[in-house]
C-alpha cells in the first residue's frame, strides 16, 4: 500500500512538472512562431489551430536555442563557479552546525555528502529533496549521537531558507516600485512575507520552545507518540542551537554570504546574454523564485521557477522578452546540473568504497569483541 502510494505520489508531481514545462514553452513558442510568419509576411490568424501549433514548435524551440547559444562562455564559466560557491558556503554552515552538537565531519566529507545530496536534489521534490539523503548519510557518520546528526541537517536547512526569506524582504524596499505597481509581483511578494512569518514561527519553536510553556500537557501527549525518546531527543538537540547566539549570528551571517552569491550567478549569466536587467532587482527576483520554487511542488523545482522567472522578467519596468527569460532559468540550472554531475560521480565512485570500510569496520569489532 505505501509503495503504490508513493508511486502515486512521485507520479502526480512528476505529470505537474511536465505540465508546467509544457505549458511555458508552448507559450513561449507560438509568440515566437507569431513573429517567425510575420517576418516571413504569413498571417498567422489566417492558419487552423493545428497549423499554428506546427508553426509554433517549428520556429519556437530554434529560436529558444540561438538564444541559449548566446551565452558568453566566460560568464558561463563564471555563473558554474558561483554555483560551485554556494555549495562551498553550505559545506562551512553545516560544519558550524554540527560542531554545536558536538560533532566534527572533515571538510572533505562534507563536501562529498552535500555533493551527493545535491545530486539527489536534481530530480527530487522541491529543492531540498536530497536533505533526506544528507540526513541519511549524516546518520552513518557517527555511532552515539545519529538523532543529533539528523537534527542538524534539518536545523542547517531551516536557517538558509530563513535567511534567504529574510534576504528577499530586506531587497524589497529597494524595489518597492517595482513590486507595488504590478499585480503579480506583489503577490509573490508576499507570499515571501507570509513564508517568512512562517518559518519564523517554526524556527523559534523549534530552536526555543514554548509550547510546553502555553500548553503543559503537550509534552505529555508528545511521549505517547511512537519512537517519543527520539522525538524528545531531537527537540533538546534543537535547543541546544538556541542557547549559542554567536553561532546563530555567524550562521546567518554565512547565509547572507550565500545569497548575494546566488544572485551573483544570475547577475553574470544576465550579462553574458546581453540582457539589460538592474542587479538591484535581481537582488529581489532570485532569492522570491528560489524561496518559492524551494516548495516541494515538483522535482528540483523544475517547471515552477522556470514560470516565475518569465513572469517576475516579463514587467514592463524589465521588459525581458519570454524567451530570454526562460534561457537565463535553464542556463542557472545547467550549472546547478553540473555540481549535480560532480555529485553523482561521486556517489557512483565512492558508494562501494564506503560500503567496503563500513564492512571492514564492522570485522574489527567483531574481532576485537571474540
Amino acid at each position: 500500500m505505501k509503495g503504490g502510494q508513493k508511486l502515486w505520489s512521485s507520479t502526480w508531481r512528476l505529470a505537474v512538472c511536465g505540465a508546467l514545462m509544457l505549458w511555458i514553452l508552448h507559450a513561449i513558442f507560438v509568440k515566437e512562431g507569431r513573429l517567425a510568419l510575420a517576418r516571413d509576411g504569413q498571417a498567422w490568424d489566417a492558419l487552423a489551430r493545428a497549423e499554428q501549433w506546427q508553426a509554433a514548435w517549428h520556429h519556437g524551440p530554434r529560436e529558444l536555442w540561438r538564444v541559449l547559444c548566446l551565452i558568453d562562455p566566460w560568464a558561463g564559466l563564471l555563473s558554474v563557479i558561483f554555483m560551485g560557491l554556494t555549495i562551498l558556503l553550505g559545506v562551512l554552515r553545516w560544519r558550524m552546525v554540527l560542531r554545536v552538537q558536538g560533532l566534527e565531519l572533515p571538510f572533505t566529507r562534507a563536501a562529498e555528502i552535500s555533493l551527493v545530496a545535491h545530486f539527489f536534489n536534481s530530480f527530487l521534490l522541491g529543492s531540498t529533496g536530497g536533505d533526506l539523503l544528507k540526513a541519511y548519510y549524516a546518520a552513518r557518520e557517527t555511532h552515539h549521537k545519529k538523532t543529533e546528526a539528523v537534527v542538524t541537517v534539518f536545523v542547517d536547512r531551516l536557517l538558509g531558507l530563513f535567511a534567504m526569506l529574510l534576504f528577499a524582504c530586506l531587497m524589497m524596499p529597494l524595489n518597492f516600485a517595482l513590486l507595488s505597481d504590478h499585480g503579480k509581483l506583489r503577490l509573490l511578494s508576499l507570499l515571501i512575507v507570509a513564508m517568512m512569518i512562517g518559518c519564523g514561527v517554526v524556527l523559534g519553536i523549534s530552536l526555543w520552545g514554548g509550547v510546553s510553556r502555553q500548553w503543559p500537557a503537550a509534552r505529555e501527549w508528545l511521549r505517547r507518540f511512537p519512537k517519543a525518546e527520539v522525538l524528545e531527543r531531537s527537540l533538546e538537540s534543537c535547543r541546544r542551537f538556541g542557547r549559542e547566539w554567536n553561532f546563530l549570528f555567524s550562521s546567518l551571517a554565512l547565509s547572507m554570504a550565500l545569497n548575494v552569491v546566488c544572485v551573483l550567478q544570475f547577475i553574470a549569466l544576465a550579462w553574458g546574454l546581453g540582457l539589460q536587467i538592474s542587479p538591484t532587482v535581481l537582488f529581489v527576483i532570485v532569492p522570491i523564485v528560489i524561496c518559492i520554487s524551494a516548495l516541494p511542488i515538483t522535482p528540483s523545482g523544475l517547471g515552477v521557477r522556470e514560470n516565475l522567472y518569465v513572469i517576475m522578467l516579463a514587467a514592463p519596468a524589465i521588459n525581458i522578452a519570454a524567451t530570454q527569460a526562460l534561457s537565463l532559468s535553464l542556463l542557472a540550472y545547467a550549472g546547478s546540473l553540473f555540481w549535480s554531475l560532480v555529485g553523482g560521480v561521486l556517489y557512483v565512485c565512492l558508494k562501494e568504497t564506503q560500503h567496503l570500510a563500513e564492512v571492514t569496520e564492522a570485522n574489527e569489532r567483531t574481532e576485537v569483541g571474540s
